[in-house]
Protein backbone atom coordinates (compact mmCIF):
# COMPACT_ATOMS: atom_id res chain seq x y z
CA UNK A 1 0.00 0.00 0.00
CA UNK A 2 1.25 3.87 -0.99
CA UNK A 3 1.76 5.78 2.00
CA UNK A 4 2.11 10.22 2.23
CA UNK A 5 3.09 11.16 5.44
CA UNK A 6 2.09 14.43 6.80
CA UNK A 7 3.22 16.76 9.75
CA UNK A 8 1.80 20.15 10.85
CA UNK A 9 2.88 22.59 13.48
CA UNK A 10 0.81 23.79 16.30
CA UNK A 11 -2.49 25.25 15.52
CA UNK A 12 -2.22 24.25 11.94
CA UNK A 13 -5.76 22.58 10.89
CA UNK A 14 -5.04 20.47 7.47
CA UNK A 15 -8.16 18.42 8.37
CA UNK A 16 -10.32 19.50 5.77
CA UNK A 17 -7.16 19.32 2.51
CA UNK A 18 -6.41 15.57 4.37
CA UNK A 19 -10.39 14.63 4.28
CA UNK A 20 -10.25 15.55 0.18
CA UNK A 21 -7.60 13.18 -0.54
CA UNK A 22 -8.89 10.38 1.71
CA UNK A 23 -11.77 10.78 -0.80
CA UNK A 24 -10.23 10.75 -3.53
CA UNK A 25 -7.41 8.22 -2.70
CA UNK A 26 -9.01 5.72 -0.51
CA UNK A 27 -6.59 2.95 -1.21
CA UNK A 28 -3.52 5.51 -0.40
CA UNK A 29 -2.78 5.14 3.80
CA UNK A 30 -2.08 8.49 5.22
CA UNK A 31 -0.33 9.30 8.30
CA UNK A 32 -0.35 12.76 9.85
CA UNK A 33 0.71 14.04 12.85
CA UNK A 34 1.07 17.23 14.82
CA UNK A 35 4.30 18.11 15.52
CA UNK A 36 4.37 19.99 18.67
CA UNK A 37 8.44 20.43 19.63
CA UNK A 38 11.56 20.61 17.70
CA UNK A 39 12.24 22.37 14.11
CA UNK A 40 9.52 20.57 11.89
CA UNK A 41 11.59 21.01 8.78
CA UNK A 42 14.26 18.35 10.56
CA UNK A 43 11.46 15.90 9.68
CA UNK A 44 12.14 16.56 5.60
CA UNK A 45 15.67 16.30 6.30
CA UNK A 46 15.51 13.17 8.15
CA UNK A 47 13.31 12.05 5.45
CA UNK A 48 10.47 11.26 8.60
CA UNK A 49 7.67 13.27 6.98
CA UNK A 50 7.12 13.65 3.12
CA UNK A 51 5.49 17.13 3.53
CA UNK A 52 5.48 19.50 6.46
CA UNK A 53 2.92 22.41 7.13
CA UNK A 54 5.57 24.75 8.51
CA UNK A 55 4.68 28.17 9.98
CA UNK A 56 7.53 30.59 9.91
CA UNK A 57 8.68 34.39 10.50
CA UNK A 58 10.18 36.59 7.75
CA UNK A 59 11.84 35.14 4.94
CA UNK A 60 10.51 32.16 3.51
CA UNK A 61 12.12 29.06 4.61
CA UNK A 62 12.93 27.74 0.80
CA UNK A 63 16.59 26.68 -0.25
CA UNK A 64 17.96 23.82 -2.43
CA UNK A 65 16.96 20.86 -0.32
CA UNK A 66 13.16 22.19 -0.13
CA UNK A 67 10.38 23.97 -1.60
CA UNK A 68 8.02 26.37 0.02
CA UNK A 69 4.48 27.22 -0.86
CA UNK A 70 2.95 30.17 1.08
CA UNK A 71 -0.38 29.30 2.14
CA UNK A 72 -2.04 31.96 4.48
CA UNK A 73 -1.01 34.89 6.99
CA UNK A 74 -1.69 34.24 10.90
CA UNK A 75 -2.21 37.02 12.71
CA UNK A 76 -0.40 37.77 16.61
CA UNK A 77 -2.35 37.75 19.42
CA UNK A 78 -1.49 38.51 23.35
CA UNK A 79 -2.87 35.82 26.05
CA UNK A 80 -3.50 37.09 29.80
CA UNK A 81 -5.78 36.39 32.30
CA UNK A 82 -8.93 37.52 32.78
CA UNK A 83 -9.40 40.57 34.90
CA UNK A 84 -5.74 41.43 33.84
CA UNK A 85 -4.82 45.05 32.37
CA UNK A 86 -5.50 43.99 28.32
CA UNK A 87 -8.60 42.73 28.94
CA UNK A 88 -10.13 46.07 29.22
CA UNK A 89 -9.07 46.72 25.20
CA UNK A 90 -12.01 45.21 23.62
CA UNK A 91 -10.44 44.21 20.54
CA UNK A 92 -6.78 44.99 20.12
CA UNK A 93 -3.78 46.34 22.23
CA UNK A 94 -1.00 48.51 20.78
CA UNK A 95 1.82 46.41 20.43
CA UNK A 96 3.71 49.12 22.63
CA UNK A 97 1.53 48.52 25.56
CA UNK A 98 1.82 44.37 25.11
CA UNK A 99 5.33 45.21 25.27
CA UNK A 100 5.37 46.70 28.81
CA UNK A 101 3.54 43.63 30.25
CA UNK A 102 5.98 40.90 31.83
CA UNK A 103 5.91 38.36 28.64
CA UNK A 104 6.57 34.75 28.39
CA UNK A 105 8.94 33.02 26.51
CA UNK A 106 7.70 29.34 24.88
CA UNK A 107 11.11 28.54 24.70
CA UNK A 108 11.13 27.68 28.66
CA UNK A 109 8.28 25.24 28.27
CA UNK A 110 9.63 22.36 25.69
CA UNK A 111 6.93 19.18 25.26
CA UNK A 112 8.87 17.55 28.17
CA UNK A 113 7.57 19.86 30.83
CA UNK A 114 3.92 20.35 29.23
CA UNK A 115 4.65 22.75 26.72
CA UNK A 116 2.29 24.97 25.70
CA UNK A 117 -0.71 23.92 27.69
CA UNK A 118 1.66 24.42 30.96
CA UNK A 119 2.40 27.91 29.59
CA UNK A 120 -1.05 28.84 29.00
CA UNK A 121 -1.48 27.65 32.96
CA UNK A 122 1.10 30.32 33.59
CA UNK A 123 -0.77 32.68 31.74
CA UNK A 124 -4.19 32.38 33.77
CA UNK A 125 -2.23 32.53 36.83
CA UNK A 126 -2.20 36.53 35.80
CA UNK A 127 1.90 36.16 36.14
CA UNK A 128 2.82 36.94 32.86
CA UNK A 129 1.00 37.10 29.18
CA UNK A 130 2.06 35.26 26.24
CA UNK A 131 2.63 36.42 22.46
CA UNK A 132 1.57 33.85 20.17
CA UNK A 133 -0.41 33.23 16.39
CA UNK A 134 -4.34 33.39 16.29
CA UNK A 135 -4.78 29.66 15.72
CA UNK A 136 -2.49 28.29 18.64
CA UNK A 137 -4.35 31.04 21.55
CA UNK A 138 -7.84 29.35 20.03
CA UNK A 139 -6.03 25.55 20.10
CA UNK A 140 -5.29 26.60 24.07
CA UNK A 141 -8.04 28.08 24.79
CA UNK A 142 -9.32 28.91 28.02
CA UNK A 143 -12.46 30.04 29.71
CA UNK A 144 -9.57 32.17 32.41
CA UNK A 145 -7.82 33.46 29.36
CA UNK A 146 -8.58 35.82 27.06
CA UNK A 147 -7.07 37.10 24.14
CA UNK A 148 -6.43 40.25 22.28
CA UNK A 149 -5.05 41.10 18.81
CA UNK A 150 -1.47 42.99 18.89
CA UNK A 151 -1.70 46.11 16.79
CA UNK A 152 1.57 46.82 15.19
CA UNK A 153 2.48 42.89 15.93
CA UNK A 154 4.69 40.42 13.90
CA UNK A 155 2.48 38.23 11.65
CA UNK A 156 3.39 34.88 10.98
CA UNK A 157 2.69 32.76 7.65
CA UNK A 158 1.97 29.03 7.44
CA UNK A 159 3.12 27.31 3.98
CA UNK A 160 3.81 23.93 2.78
CA UNK A 161 7.53 21.93 2.59
CA UNK A 162 8.78 19.07 0.87
CA UNK A 163 12.03 17.59 -0.46
CA UNK A 164 13.41 19.07 -3.69
CA UNK A 165 14.54 15.78 -4.61
CA UNK A 166 11.97 13.19 -4.85
CA UNK A 167 12.09 10.02 -6.57
CA UNK A 168 8.40 9.57 -6.47
CA UNK A 169 5.91 13.29 -6.17
CA UNK A 170 2.91 11.74 -7.79
CA UNK A 171 1.06 11.39 -4.75
CA UNK A 172 2.76 14.57 -2.91
CA UNK A 173 1.61 16.60 -5.97
CA UNK A 174 -1.76 15.63 -5.55
CA UNK A 175 -1.91 16.43 -2.02
CA UNK A 176 -0.77 19.90 -2.59
CA UNK A 177 -2.95 20.37 -5.57
CA UNK A 178 -5.91 19.59 -2.62
CA UNK A 179 -4.63 21.99 -0.22
CA UNK A 180 -4.14 25.02 -3.00
CA UNK A 181 -7.94 24.49 -4.08
CA UNK A 182 -7.37 22.41 -7.14
CA UNK A 183 -10.34 20.03 -8.11
CA UNK A 184 -10.57 16.49 -8.65
CA UNK A 185 -10.77 17.68 -12.61
CA UNK A 186 -8.17 20.38 -12.52
CA UNK A 187 -5.99 19.72 -15.67
CA UNK A 188 -2.83 20.96 -13.06
CA UNK A 189 -3.60 18.01 -10.85
CA UNK A 190 -0.99 15.29 -11.34
CA UNK A 191 -3.65 12.10 -12.06
CA UNK A 192 -5.64 14.17 -14.77
CA UNK A 193 -2.42 15.29 -16.53
CA UNK A 194 -1.35 11.86 -16.36
CA UNK A 195 -4.55 10.51 -17.88
CA UNK A 196 -5.03 13.57 -20.02
CA UNK A 197 -0.69 12.30 -21.56
CA UNK A 198 -1.75 8.34 -21.76
CA UNK A 199 -5.18 9.16 -23.71
CA UNK A 200 -2.80 11.64 -25.95
CA UNK A 201 -0.61 8.82 -26.20
CA UNK A 202 -3.37 6.28 -27.45
CA UNK A 203 -4.60 8.83 -29.91
CA UNK A 204 -1.41 9.62 -31.60
CA UNK A 205 -0.46 6.06 -31.63
CA UNK A 206 -4.32 5.26 -33.19
CA UNK A 207 -3.04 8.02 -35.39
CA UNK A 208 0.18 6.68 -36.31
CA UNK A 209 -1.28 3.35 -37.14
CA UNK A 210 -4.19 5.25 -39.49
CA UNK A 211 -1.53 6.94 -41.19
CA UNK A 212 0.58 3.61 -42.11
CA UNK A 213 -2.47 1.66 -43.16
CA UNK A 214 -3.87 4.67 -45.44
CA UNK A 215 0.27 4.45 -47.11
CA UNK A 216 -0.29 0.92 -47.36
CA UNK A 217 -3.46 0.54 -48.92
CA UNK A 218 -2.53 3.54 -51.26
CA UNK A 219 0.96 1.61 -51.86
CA UNK A 220 -0.95 -1.57 -52.81
CA UNK A 221 -2.88 0.13 -55.43
CA UNK A 222 -0.32 2.01 -56.99
CA UNK A 223 1.11 -1.44 -57.30
CA UNK A 224 -1.95 -3.32 -58.55
CA UNK A 225 -2.26 -0.26 -61.26
CA UNK A 226 1.63 -0.83 -62.42
CA UNK A 227 0.39 -4.85 -62.75
CA UNK A 228 -2.37 -3.96 -64.78
CA UNK A 229 -0.83 -1.19 -66.70
CA UNK A 230 1.97 -4.24 -68.06
CA UNK A 231 -0.82 -6.55 -68.86
CA UNK A 232 -2.43 -4.71 -70.72
CA UNK A 233 1.13 -3.59 -72.62
CA UNK A 234 0.41 0.44 -71.98
CA UNK A 235 -0.64 2.64 -69.31
CA UNK A 236 -3.09 2.36 -66.47
CA UNK A 237 -6.88 2.16 -67.88
CA UNK A 238 -5.73 1.83 -71.46
CA UNK A 239 -5.94 -0.99 -72.70
CA UNK A 240 -5.28 -1.68 -76.12
CA UNK A 241 -1.35 -0.56 -76.39
CA UNK A 242 -0.07 2.73 -77.79
CA UNK A 243 -2.18 5.51 -78.31
CA UNK A 244 -2.81 6.39 -82.12
CA UNK A 245 -1.75 3.14 -83.19
CA UNK A 246 -3.29 3.26 -86.82
CA UNK A 247 -5.32 0.18 -87.98
CA UNK A 248 -4.11 -1.31 -91.19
Amino acid sequence: MQTLRIAYATGVTPGKWMDRFKERYPKVELQAWRQDDGEILDLLAEDRADAVFVRYRGESPKDQTRHVIPLYEELEVVCAAKDHEAEYYDESIPAEVVAGFAQLDLADYPEEVGGIGVAMEVVASGAQVLRVPQSIARLFARKDVISRFVQGGTPTQVGIAWPAAMEDTALLEEFIGIVRGRSANSSRQASVRNHEQKAKRVNDKAKFEAKLKSQAAAKRQKELAKKQARSNGGKPGKPGGSKGRKKR
